[in-house]
């Protein structure tokens, strides 16, 4: 690694006198952020880690309130994926009528990128003084984000055209301005599972339906394997864990800033680095608190 390389040339000069304590320090830090970012690798040994994510976010009951900690959520992952210079692919989007959003699903193209966010399933909560609240009371949101893997085109999924429902429609934006005049939108109900997908990011309805149909066989995909795995546990009863239903963080904004991860116990005081993408120890967390489980 090239941090150790540099570590070992500036010990070399040290020993010979020079003044590199500074430059040391900091060679030192870079090698334990490698030596992570390698054990992080190892610890992506998942059959589907390696694959694009599809999330998909969803505010809880609570209005406007709950749609602006979703917006807030979506943010946090952008920038997050930024970082890593991935790309992110906005799917679908539903603003809210006062603030923040109903609804958004994005793709997230780059290496590992579902392993690294697949610990990122379930509920997100947010305590915080409402900017929507003339009295400024301390509210509590919720809201829900959920992660699969994108399937490739070796995986085989049977999709019968007399299964889908497919319904167009005029893009919307903010605001209620339509994004063109056209019904390029699509949405596709696969009418056996009830399982609905829609796209409404692309100008042409046909990339649109590409885009939406890809997404129903990444979820017809996972769905089989939740069937298989649930029936797995009720053979070897084995009492099945809830992960989309359960809150697995709370973001504390008042009356004091704090992040705490209920699974893995991890406390983070530096909120908006967190907000603005820097996710990487809870990720690191979580995949470490699932070797230690197995």
């Amino acid at each position: 690694m090239a941090a150790i390389s540099d570590a070992d040339a500036l010990l070399e000069l040290a020993a010979e006198g020079e003044e590199v304590e500074a430059d040391l320090r900091n060679a030192v830090s870079g090698v334990e952020r490698e030596l992570e970012q390698s054990e992080t690798l190892v610890l992506l040994d998942g059959e589907y880690d390696n694959n694009n994510a599809i999330v998909a976010i969803h505010p809880g009951a609570g209005g406007t309130e709950s749609q602006d900690w979703a917006e807030m959520l979506l943010r946090m992952y952008q920038r997050w994926a930024e970082r890593r210079q991935f790309q992110v692919e906005l799917v679908d989007l539903l603003p809210g009528e006062e603030a923040g959003i109903k609804s958004a699903t994005f793709t997230v193209n780059g290496p590992w990128a579902y392993g690294y966010l697949r610990g990122e399933k379930g509920v997100h909560r947010l305590v915080r003084i409402s900017p929507y609240d003339a009295a400024a009371r301390r509210h509590t949101s919720f809201a829900s984000v959920d992660v699969i893997p994108e399937v490739d085109d070796s995986i085989k999924i049977d999709i019968n055209d007399r299964d889908l429902r497919i319904d167009t429609y005029r893009s919307s934006g903010a605001g209620g301005q339509h994004v063109n005049v056209t019904d390029s939108a699509v949405r596709i109900t696969h009418i056996p599972t009830g399982i609905v997908v829609q796209c409404q990011n692309e100008r042409s309805q046909h990339r649109n339906k590409d885009v939406a149909m890809r997404i129903l066989r990444a979820r017809l995909y996972e769905r089989e394997l939740s069937l298989r795995e649930e029936k797995r546990r009720v053979e070897e009863g084995a009492k099945g864990e809830s992960s989309f239903g359960s809150q697995i963080r709370s973001y504390v904004l008042q009356p004091y800033r704090l992040i705490k991860d209920h699974r893995t116990g991890l406390e983070i005081g530096d909120v908006d680095r967190v907000l603005d993408g820097d996710i990487d120890r809870l990720i690191r967390a979580t995949l470490l608190s699932r070797t230690h489980s197995t």
